[in-house]
C-alpha cells in the first residue's frame, strides 16, 4: 500500500517519523506530506485554502503507483475525508488518528491569529488529558518543530457533495476512547454522528494516550496503523 500520512495543525512530513519504518517493514510505502503554506509567513500563505490542502492529498493519490490508504491526525482528518471525497475510487481505508470524519460544511476550529497566521498556540491552550503524556522533553522539543498554519485553513468549511465516500472504510484510532465511549459522543454530536453513521464499514480501536500518540505512543500507533492497513 501506498500509505499517505496526513499530519494536524503546526506539524509537517517529520513528524510521523516514528512510525516510517515500521510500516516499511510491514512492506507498505509510506509518504508523509507537509502541506502548502506551513511555516510560511502571511505574505506567503495568505492565499491558502483548506482546498489546497485537500488537492495536495488527492494529487498524492494521483502520483500513488499502488492501492493507497490515507492516515490524518487531528485536523489532518478534515483533509483526507475531503480528499477522501475527492478520490472515492482510489482509496483502500481512510485512518483517523485522535479526530471523527467531519460533516459537510464543518471547520476544523478556531485559533489565534498573529501576523496574519495561526502560530502553535502553547500546551496550556488544550485539554490536560489531551497533553498528559507529554513529558517536559517532548513538549520542548515538539514546540520548537511546530509551525504556523495559514489562517484561513481551520475555519474554511470543509465541501463534501459525493456519497460514495460512505464506502470508504475506515479506521479511528483514539486515543482514550473505545468504541461505546465514542460512539455516546457522536449521538451528541449532531451531524458528526450523522456522518459516522453513514459510512457502511467503521471500526473504532482505543491507542491508550493522549492526543499525539505519534510523540508519546509511537511503537503502539505503529502497530495499530500496520493493522489497520492489514
Amino acid at each position: 500500500m501506498d500509505i499517505i500520512l496526513v499530519p494536524g495543525l503546526w506539524l509537517d512530513a517529520a513528524s510521523w517519523a516514528p512510525v516510517i519504518e515500521p510500516l516499511r517493514a510491514a512492506g507498505h510505502n509510506p509518504r508523509p506530506l507537509t502541506l502548502p503554506g506551513i511555516g510560511e509567513p502571511a505574505s506567503g500563505s495568505g492565499d491558502v485554502r483548506l482546498t489546497d490542502w485537500i488537492d495536495a492529498v488527492a494529487a498524492a493519490i494521483d502520483e500513488a503507483a499502488h492501492d493507497v490508504v490515507l492516515v490524518g491526525h487531528s485536523g489532518g482528518g478534515n483533509v483526507i475525508w475531503g480528499a477522501v471525497d475527492a478520490r472515492p475510487d482510489r482509496v483502500r481505508r481512510a485512518v483517523f488518528v485522535d479526530t471523527v470524519p467531519p460533516p459537510p460544511g464543518s471547520g476544523i476550529s478556531e485559533f489565534p491569529v498573529v501576523d496574519g497566521v495561526i502560530p502553535f498556540p502553547g500546551w496550556d491552550f488544550f485539554d490536560a488529558e489531551d497533553v498528559a503524556d507529554l513529558d517536559e522533553a517532548t513538549r520542548a522539543s515538539v514546540g520548537r518543530e511546530a509551525r504556523s498554519v495559514p489562517k484561513q485553513v481551520p475555519t474554511d468549511p470543509l465541501s463534501l457533495t459525493d456519497e460514495r465516500r460512505f464506502d470508504v472504510p475506515v479506521t479511528l484510532l483514539m486515543g482514550s476512547l473505545d468504541q461505546e465511549q465514542l460512539e455516546s459522543f457522536l449521538e451528541q454530536w449532531g451531524s458528526y454522528g450523522e456522518e459516522y453513521r453513514s459510512i457502511r464499514d467503521a471500526e473504532v480501536v482505543r491507542i491508550g494516550s493522549g492526543h499525539w500518540p505519534q510523540f508519546s505512543a509511537p511503537g503502539r500507533l505503529a502497530e495499530l496503523l500496520v493493522s489497520s492497513v492489514r
